[in-house]
Parts: structure tokens; sequence; C-alpha cells
């Protein structure tokens, strides 16, 4: 049957049981097997990567665009062809990454084998 109403006497008591509890419960819950390059990282911390080498590619063509601007005089054109150049940049710089992603450790990186 159940115990009478309790006044925190055995509080301690309690404490190291539920201590003993939660070890026993842990050393039973398997661990999640980590596999690939970038299996330790959480997907937010993924995705946030990727958005900074979008968004980093397209500052820096719009910077070296705007900076070749400047000083030949061209106004508007090569900022714009290097914020497109910036954003294929970042683009390729992203699907590095997720093929890095879906890779094994004992994967070789791909190479081209023109020569």
């Amino acid at each position: 049957m159940a115990e009478g109403p309790r006044n925190g006497s055995d509080r301690h008591q309690d404490d190291a049981r539920l201590r003993d509890l939660e070890d026993r419960l842990s050393k039973m819950t398997p661990k999640p097997e980590v596999r690939g390059p970038m299996a330790g990282y959480d997907k937010a911390h993924v995705a946030w990567r990727m958005v900074t080498e979008i968004v980093a590619g397209i500052l820096l063509g719009c910077g070296i665009g705007y900076g070749l601007d400047y000083l030949f005089g061209t106004k508007p054109f090569l900022m714009i062809l290097f914020i497109f150049v910036g954003f294929a940049a970042g683009i390729k710089t992203m699907m590095r990454t997720a093929a890095e992603l879906g890779s094994t450790p004992g994967d070789k990186p791909e190479t081209d084998e023109r020569d």
C-alpha cells in the first residue's frame, strides 16, 4: 500500500535512490552512433554554416565588384557581375558542405582526373 505523508527527514535517501536509478538507466540506454565527418554537429549548425557561406560569397563579390567599379569608373556594372560570381561561389561552397554531410569517414574526396 501507499505510504503516509512524509516530513522530509528521509529526502536524502530519495535523492540517492533517484541518482542510482538515473545511473542505471543511462547505462541501459543505447548511445547514438556517431558517423561521418560532421556527425557531431547539430543540423541547425550545419544549416547556419551553409547560409553564412552563401551570404559571405555574395558580400565578398559585392565588395570586389564595388572596388573595381570605383577603380575603373564603371559604377554598377562590375558590382552586379561580381554579385553573381559571389553567389555562384557561395553555392559551390554550399554544395561541398552538403557532400561532406553525406560522406563517411573512410571515403576519399572526389578529384578531377583531368591532366
